[in-house]
Formats: structure tokens, C-alpha cells, sequence
């Protein structure tokens, strides 16, 4: 019986920009590519869907992901950290408190 070697497995630092399905979050990567002809450089991106078990990541995050399996159509990558958090947003002055009706 031989054993079997798994390949080296990519990863990626990206910012979660949607966390509204459960268990699947959308992961931009940016980068920057020089144009061919006139040298200036272009920002770009790749989108992946991760898979993130505990759904403790959120819009925002900065995560770590690596590829995967295929799990679904389009989610091939698994969280592997979180790097940064997004700060928490506070609420608004509005929702705080409700502006009383003048007559």
C-alpha cells in the first residue's frame, strides 16, 4: 500500500465582502497588473467562495484562505485564519434614541 502525497495547497489574503450566506463567505483578492502598452498600473481582482464552518468571519475581515476540494459550484477554498477584524461599527445617533414629531 503506498501513500498517497498530497500537492501543495495555495493560499490567498483577501477582505470578506459578504458574509449573508451561511457557512460561505465571497472573498475579493486585489491585485495590480501594468498594462501592456502604456505602463500604468491597473487594480484587478478575484472573487472565491470560502467555506467557513463556524461562521466566524464577516464583511470587512481580512482573511487567509486556502484552496480546497470543490464543495459546491462555486466554493473551492476554506478559511484558514482570520487576519485582521473589521472594527465594529457603532450605532447611529438616529436608532439611538427616536426624534420626537413637532406639531
Amino acid at each position: 500500500m503506498t501513500s498517497q502525497v498530497r500537492g501543495r495547497r495555495r493560499l490567498a489574503v483577501g477582505v470578506v465582502t459578504s458574509d449573508k450566506m451561511n457557512k460561505t463567505r465571497r472573498v475579493e483578492i486585489p491585485r495590480l497588473i501594468k498594462h501592456p502598452r502604456y505602463g500604468k498600473y491597473i487594480k484587478r481582482r478575484t472573487i472565491c467562495y470560502m467555506h467557513d464552518e463556524k461562521n466566524e468571519s464577516h464583511a470587512g475581515d481580512t482573511v487567509e484562505i486556502m484552496e480546497a476540494r470543490p464543495m459546491s459550484k462555486l466554493k473551492s477554498w476554506c478559511l484558514v485564519r482570520i487576519v485582521r477584524q473589521a472594527p465594529t461599527q457603532a450605532a447611529a445617533p438616529s436608532e439611538l434614541a427616536p426624534v420626537p414629531a413637532t406639531v
